[in-house]
This record gives structure tokens, C-alpha cells and sequence, in this order.
């Protein structure tokens, strides 16, 4: 059962408004967890958060637009998290293996990331599309600067290797999306062809090459 977070008192000041917006957000955030992005319904997010409806709507125009609030929490805090992980002189392996662990970590960021640009971002307003890009700048530059030191490229190639890692993530853990047969007996060769398209070696070994790539071409202008 979802548990309801009471904030039906009226807010008034501006920062009564912003307390009560982050326990929306905070609401939702529980609530996406449990149900996932289809099942996601305003209503019952505004049962679990003891609030009316069209109280919501005050704060997030849309669903999508408290999706994309969402994402851009989760990018910000994944962020913080993988940049925690990373150390002078990593290896392209070791880069790559904290970049998928720590994105899969957090249960909201990849759901919404995969979701983003073909749905959640044509749902919200042009000038709400603009912030929410210059968050995605602004994470990656704070990313890209511990990246530049980890893996001995420069700036412009710690960026280019922030944004490129995003759309392999996409790409790799689609391949997560068909039916769990964790639990289903399966020919031996039928379990292998399965275990080659997981996520996690997808991602890593292309992550490693694209990298290696990055760096080799700079070598190849230096």
C-alpha cells in the first residue's frame, strides 16, 4: 500500500510553497517506485500526498513535467553519486562498471532517462524544456571535470565521453526490457544467446571502446 504523506495544509508564503512542493515531489518519487511510469496516476498521487488534484497542477503542469522534475532530481543525485566513485588514474573498465552500477543504483534515474526524450520531453513547455537542458549542461560539466582527471582526457574529451555514455546506457540496458526468465528452464544455448545481450557486458564493452576511441583519435591529432 502507498504511503500517504499529509501536506493538505494551505501554503502561503513562498516558502511554504517550495516545502510543499518538495513533498509532492517526494510523494511521487515513493509512489514512481512502487508502480513504475505506466502505472502512474496523478489521482493517486494526490490520495497518497493528502492533497486534491488539482492541487498538483499548481506545482507541475503536467504529469510529464513532474517526470521531468523527477529526472532532473535523480540526475543531479546520480551525479554526486558517480563522481563519489572515481579516482586519479582509472582504468576504461573500472569507469565504466562504476557508471552503469551507480546509474542502475538509483531506481529513478534510468526508468525516466530511458523515457525522455521520446515521451516526458513533449509533454512540458519550451521555456520548462530550456531549464531542464541547462541542468543537463550543468551536470555534465560537473561530471566531465573529475572524468577529464580519472581518465587523463581533456575537457573537451571528458565531455564528449559524459554525453556519449548517457545515450550507450539508453541503448544497452533496453536490452533489460524483455520477459524475466530468470526462473525458466532454458536450452543451454538459448541462456547464452540472453546472458551476450545483457546490459552490463553491453554496456562495459562498448563503454571501453568508445573511450579508447575518444583518446585515440586525440592521439592521432596531437
Amino acid at each position: 500500500m502507498s504511503s500517504v504523506v499529509v501536506i493538505n495544509q494551505r501554503a502561503r508564503s513562498a516558502e511554504q510553497k517550495a516545502l510543499r512542493r518538495q513533498a509532492v515531489l517526494e510523494a511521487a518519487e515513493t509512489y514512481f517506485l512502487e508502480v513504475g511510469y505506466e502505472a502512474f496516476s496523478m489521482a493517486q498521487l494526490a490520495k497518497n500526498a493528502g492533497v486534491v488534484k488539482g492541487t498538483l497542477y499548481l506545482y507541475f503542469k503536467t504529469r510529464e513535467e513532474l517526470f521531468l522534475t523527477l529526472y532532473e532530481q535523480s540526475l543531479i543525485r546520480w551525479s554526486q553519486d558517480f563522481i563519489g566513485y572515481l579516482s586519479e588514474s582509472m582504468t576504461t573498465k573500472a569507469y565504466a562498471q562504476a557508471l552503469y552500477r551507480t546509474a542502475l543504483a538509483d531506481g529513478t534515474f534510468l526508468p525516466l532517462l530511458i523515457r525522455l526524450e521520446h515521451v516526458i520531453e513533449h509533454n512540458v513547455e519550451i521555456p520548462r524544456l530550456i531549464r531542464s537542458k541547462r541542468v543537463f549542461i550543468d551536470q555534465v560539466e560537473a561530471v566531465a571535470k573529475p572524468t577529464s582527471t580519472s581518465l587523463k582526457l581533456n575537457k573537451a574529451q571528458a565531455r564528449e565521453v559524459v554525453r556519449t555514455m548517457g545515450v550507450l546506457l539508453i541503448g544497452a540496458t533496453r536490452a533489460d526490457q524483455g520477459p524475466a526468465l530468470d526462473n525458466e528452464a532454458l536450452p543451454e544455448e538459448v541462456q547464452s544467446l540472453i546472458a551476450s545481450f545483457s546490459s552490463k557486458p553491453l554496456f562495459v564493452k562498448n563503454a571501453v571502446r568508445i573511450i579508447e576511441s575518444i583518446r585515440a583519435e586525440a592521439a592521432s591529432n596531437s
